[in-house]
């Protein structure tokens, strides 16, 4: 009767010890899919911030012959330009990205105050696709955003946090607005 318990007992542990490791391959492929979610979200914002990249020349080419007297706002948005290339971490190209869009805004409304660059079409179509980039590269932020903060939540929960603390997993920073982005806009009439 003892050898029977003894099965028993060890058909338990064994049953347990497959279902603790299946769970454990569960959750260590469920934290692996949401850190491809987030790299695949980043490359799409990527794939969005290179196509700006490429856009901006255009556009600052087109301005020049215009914007005399502003040369600052050129000049600022081709030195982020450059810096964008030469950053090393999501981080900094995500925030030279936000100045990046704040340059482009700028440059929008001095715009106003030249005509002919208005009615240019080349600037015209520049403006569109830029603008165009801009709205898509704010929806992909959101869902950049939302796969960062599904997997914070999920390396934070427990059981999962055990495991992600074994992996070394570590929660990541969401797409924040720049401060100036979050001042109240003057409206002058």
């Amino acid at each position: 009767m003892t050898i029977g318990i003894e099965i028993i007992i060890l058909a338990v542990v064994v049953l347990a010890g497959i279902i603790f490791l299946s769970y454990f391959v569960y959750v260590f492929n469920e934290l692996i899919r949401l850190r491809r979610n987030i790299d695949k979200a980043w490359a799409n914002i990527d794939v969005i911030l290179k196509q700006r990249h490429d856009e901006l020349p255009k556009l600052i080419e087109t301005c020049k012959g215009y914007m005399k007297y502003e040369k600052s706002v050129l000049e600022e948005l081709t030195n982020l330009r450059s810096r964008w290339m030469t950053a090393s971490t999501q981080a900094e190209k995500a925030k030279i990205s936000d100045m990046i869009s704040s340059g482009i805004k700028s440059l929008f409304a001095v715009a106003e105050n030249y005509p002919q660059l208005k009615a240019n079409e080349n600037f015209l179509q520049l403006q569109a696709r830029i603008t165009g980039l801009e709205n898509e590269l704010a929806d992909r932020r959101e869902f950049y955003n939302e796969c960062v903060n599904n997997y914070n939540i999920r390396i934070q929960s427990i059981p999962e946090m055990f495991i992600a603390k074994m992996l070394g997993y570590r929660p990541l920073e969401l797409f924040k607005a720049m401060e100036e982005e979050r001042k109240d806009v003057e409206v002058k009439f």
